[in-house]
């Protein structure tokens, strides 16, 4: 099983920025920022919300174009497309998360 994720040219501006006006979102991107080297699983994203509510923000974040879901046996590993969004809009993630400082990041899982 493999999840949708939208080609580099279907990712839109509107989209990516009213995806990212979430403050959980926006959270959730910029902690994924802080970690870039290491997929996350949904669990390390449980301090910014519930697990209903925290599915639902990590499919808006894939719908959008802003991090990509792969899924390994019966995680859920997410990644944060930036490579791909910096080639779309130069300099628009590295912007909102600086811009995002006063958002809480949760302390990192160990192990």
């Amino acid at each position: 099983m493999s999840l949708q994720h939208p080609t580099i040219d279907q990712i839109s501006l509107p989209n990516v920025l009213a995806v990212l006006g979430d403050a959980t979102r926006l959270a959730v991107v910029r902690y994924l920022a802080r970690n870039e080297d290491v997929p996350m699983n949904c669990g390390q994203f449980l301090d910014f919300s519930s697990k209903t509510n925290l599915s639902y923000h990590l499919a808006k974040l894939r719908e959008a174009g802003i991090t990509r879901t792969e899924i390994v046996g019966t995680s859920r590993l997410i990644t944060l497309r930036r490579a791909e969004l910096d080639q779309r809009f130069p300099g628009l993630l590295d912007s909102v998360i600086a811009a995002a400082d006063d958002i809480p990041m949760p302390a990192p899982e160990m192990g």
